[in-house]
């Protein structure tokens, strides 16, 4: 079947040929935050401090974070088709590796290894979508995809936290068996040798730049505020640990309803404009979410917030997606890479501010939305 055959088969978004990229793009963020609300079980399996669990988390996200750099390009050159199953493959021996881990080092080794396995997931799913979806839809259609991302990093306690009633090592079970039907259906693209190699000069570029610098500042700022919004909520207010998830439960789900109307903005309106909106107007709405003095309202506020900040996202890997066309996946992995690495270092600058001053912490980071806005602005009227 040919490409455009394909293209002209797919005015829907959800179909069964999309389907399978839809579930991984959820299970991705289902297996970073599996660990999240299971902490105490890990301590008491392992008898381990909550420093050294908090390993299983940051081993997960920095060799993800580092290898996207060039996981798309990688699987690009070895095939799309070849590299997912692959992935998907090793990520479920990695989940089976966590549940049946008998301490600490092996555990966190296996969440090294499910950390390595996802950053070719998002990328390579993506760039496979874009393939058979019409360009004309591409937007709407990633906007979709970042929904069901959504939903996963907003699902992802609860999923484990529901686990750990009976065993919280069946989170890994049903993770892995979830991954093993996943590598059934692999994305297209076979590989892709000497000549017709995916290029590297590409992504070198002041377009590429730009969109790694709006990554890097999103993440580190407002699209990383749900972290703040956590710790805010125990610490100045005294909501419970349950009560908190409950609310980041309700503000990811809204960025799932939400998202893939911002994938028809952009259809609609074009990348610029809708870049430039969404930065704009994240970085002015959550500014004032520091100067909140009761609970409910700044629940509410992220609420609705965090539907507004998933807009972001989807112009990020909107951009990626058709930045460079004959590297669509080392582009989407390059500009994931510096997000998670945003994402990593965004706490570390405005959670120990947060205790002496909310107001400034929170118009910290929402302010890092105006370097977003500055390289969205380079990165659509760069001609490289």
């Amino acid at each position: 079947m040919s490409d455009t055959v394909a293209r002209e088969q797919s005015s829907r978004v959800i179909t069964v040929a999309t389907l399978p990229f839809l579930l991984g793009g959820f299970l991705g963020p289902v297996g970073t935050m599996s660990v999240i609300s299971i902490y105490p079980e890990l301590r008491d399996t392992f008898d381990a401090s909550t420093s050294a669990v908090n390993w299983s988390l940051s081993g997960y996200l920095l060799p993800m974070a580092a290898l996207m750099l060039v996981s798309g390009t990688i699987g690009e050159r070895y095939g799309r088709r070849r590299v997912t199953r692959i992935t998907f493959i090793g990520y479920a021996i990695a989940s089976v590796l966590c549940a049946l881990a008998p301490n600490l080092g092996l555990f966190i080794a296996a969440r090294v290894m499910q950390g390595v396995c996802n950053a070719f997931i998002t990328p390579l799913l993506i760039a496979g979508l874009s393939e058979v979806i019409a360009p004309s839809r591409l937007g709407r259609a990633v906007g979709v995809y970042a929904g069901f991302q959504a939903a996963g990093g907003a699902m992802a306690p609860f999923i484990s936290g529901l686990a750990a009633v009976v065993n919280w090592r069946l989170t890994y079970v049903v993770i892995g068996a979830v991954a093993v039907t996943l590598a059934f259906r692999p994305p297209s693209g076979e590989p892709r040798p000497a000549a017709s190699a995916p290029p590297i000069r590409p992504l070198l570029t002041r377009r590429m730049s730009a969109l790694w610098l709006a990554a890097l500042s999103a993440a580190a700022g407002p699209i990383g505020l749900g972290v703040l919004i956590g710790v805010h909520l125990r610490d100045e207010f005294g909501v419970s640990s349950s009560t908190t998830g409950i609310v980041l439960l309700v503000a990811g789900l809204s960025t799932m309803a939400l998202s893939p109307t911002w994938g028809r903005l952009i259809d609609v309106w074009g990348p610029r404009r809708a870049a430039l909106v969404s930065a704009l107007s994240v970085t002015v709405l959550t500014a004032p979410l520091g100067l909140i003095g009761n609970s409910w309202w700044l629940a509410a506020a992220w609420v609705v917030g965090s539907a507004l900040v998933g807009f972001v996202p989807v112009n990020l890997q909107h951009l990626a997606a058709i930045a460079v066309p004959d590297n669509r996946g080392g582009a989407l992995s390059s500009v994931l890479s510096f997000r998670f690495f945003g994402h990593a270092i965004g706490p570390v600058i405005w959670v120990p501010l947060l205790a002496d001053s909310p107001g400034w912490a929170f118009g910290g980071a929402a302010a890092l939305g105006l370097v977003t806005l500055g390289a969205l602005l380079a990165s659509t009227s760069a001609r490289d």
